[in-house]
């Protein structure tokens, strides 16, 4: 019997996702969870065939999470999902793990491709990845400026630039004010820019939001 783990928090998501999972692998055990925390407890508790894990999620973000696994030497297949680019997210996924990468407004075929292809043991990246990293391969211009941000910066930066407020934002992913004004100010200085307005332009023209 296959074993699949669902870990995102919002619950319309995992229903639609666990709904796909048993119409293609009606004899499977899906199991859903809410938060990281719980993904991490589960991937400790049990063996799972393949992890699909959402990137935002509150408290630790879905690749400190994949990092966390991957450090405990569990080696399931992880298939990261996110609301967000994945100009932005799966190479830092890829690089921290994952076993592929699938944007949440895929077309539903492609998750089942990609649940089917990581659970051959293969990574699954999308075309239009695929084409990118080729096109980067042996490339010697400079990297963004956003690149050099961890990501948990990176996190801040889309969610400052979404219109929230620093408050907003540390009790989305619970961590202290402070902490959060730390993050933006060494956003704003690695971005070389001087406010809110500047970072949310820089996120619009970088395709970050």
């Amino acid at each position: 019997m296959i074993k699949i783990l669902v870990a995102d928090d919002h619950a319309i998501v995992r229903k639609g996702l666990v709904q796909l999972l048993t119409e293609e692998f009606p004899q499977a055990e899906v199991r859903e969870v809410s938060n990281s925390n719980d993904a991490l407890e589960a991937a400790r508790e049990k063996a799972w065939d393949v992890i699909l894990l959402d990137i935002s999620m509150p408290g630790r973000n879905g690749i400190e999470t994949l990092k966390q696994i991957r450090t405990e030497g569990i080696s399931t297949p992880i298939l990261m999902l996110s609301m967000h680019s994945e100009d932005q997210y799966a190479i830092r996924a890829l690089k921290a793990g994952a076993s592929g990468f699938l944007n949440k407004e895929s077309a539903t075929d492609e998750l089942i491709k990609a649940v089917h292809r990581v659970l051959a043991g293969r990574k699954y990246i999308s075309a239009s990845l695929a084409e990118k990293l080729a096109e980067g391969a042996g490339s010697t211009t400079d990297k963004a400026a956003h690149e050099q941000l961890s990501d948990r910066e990176m996190q801040v930066l889309q969610m400052i630039a979404e219109g929230k407020t620093v408050s907003e934002i540390a009790e989305k992913i619970s961590l202290s004010v402070n902490t959060i004004s730390t993050y933006r100010t060494r956003i704003l200085e690695k971005l070389a820019l001087n406010n809110n307005a500047e970072l949310t332009r820089y996120a619009l023209d970088n395709n970050l939001v």
